[in-house]
């Protein structure tokens, strides 16, 4: 019989050869006292990510690793990390190192002492070290959600989170959903919860994303959850399901 799972990290990759054989052994360290699995989701790279990720996985019983031959977004790779893991509790985490691994085990036991309803912990990055020009454009990111969406999450851009899986499967799909998880949640009856967290600097590559690529999304994604949610059937259940 297989041992139950306490808890699934999803990370989503791409090319981001040099920063996962780090990452993997600080999640191992930190979640040392718990049982867990680790899933990493190679979205059609073309560095050295899935030779590195074969390596390890090699002598790391706890790692496994999907792979999408092409790249389909952060998104759809959060997708299949989710739909493939074993534990009713998702963290995540972003494959860049920026996210601290340390910093899960409190979110764990944030999550644990609130158990009567669906829940979404996220992170709230606190001393960012990201450029001004990011700064910029995820303030404005942050006041468009508050505004339009009454978002209240501070950081619901940051990659660090835990909730329930089920949570995440009600949820309607659709590229960069990954972005406004806490309002879909919100929307869906979740209790969402807020958890100071570190924030490190890029150490090897480059983001994935231009600012003016994520505000040229942004705004037409808004516009999108916005249809989504008016037309989302209200869902307060959560609270007996988790009774």
């Amino acid at each position: 019989m297989k041992q139950s799972t306490d808890i699934s990290v999803v990370v989503p990759v791409k090319n981001e050869a040099g920063n996962i054989e780090g990452l993997i052994q600080e999640i191992d360290y930190s979640l040392r006292n718990f049982n867990y699995e680790i899933i990493y989701i190679n979205d059609g790279s073309k560095d050295n990510t899935e030779k590195e990720l074969k390596l390890i996985l090699k002598n790391n019983k706890r790692l496994r690793v999907i792979s999408h031959e092409e790249s389909q977004g952060q998104s759809a790779a959060l997708r299949s990390g989710v739909i493939a893991s074993q534990s009713p509790i998702i963290a995540t985490l972003d494959g860049d190192g920026q996210n601290d691994p340390s910093d899960l085990p409190g979110m764990i036991k944030l999550f644990r002492n609130n158990t009567n309803q669906f829940l979404f912990v996220g992170g709230v990055r606190v001393n960012r070290k990201d450029g001004k020009h990011r700064l910029w454009a995820s303030s404005i990111a942050k006041y468009s959600r508050l505004l339009l969406l009454k978002d209240n999450h501070p950081d619901s851009g940051c990659g660090i989170k835990v909730f329930h899986k089920d949570l995440f499967l009600r949820l309607p799909y659709f590229d960069h959903m990954h972005r406004f998880l806490s309002a879909l949640a919100h929307r869906e009856g979740a209790k969402i919860l807020e958890f100071n967290v570190k924030h490190r600097e890029r150490q090897i590559g480059v983001s994935n994303y231009t600012n003016l690529g994520r505000l040229i999304v942004g705004i037409s994604d808004i516009l999108g959850v916005i249809w989504l949610r008016k037309r989302m059937p209200k869902n307060k259940v959560s609270e007996e399901i988790y009774k």
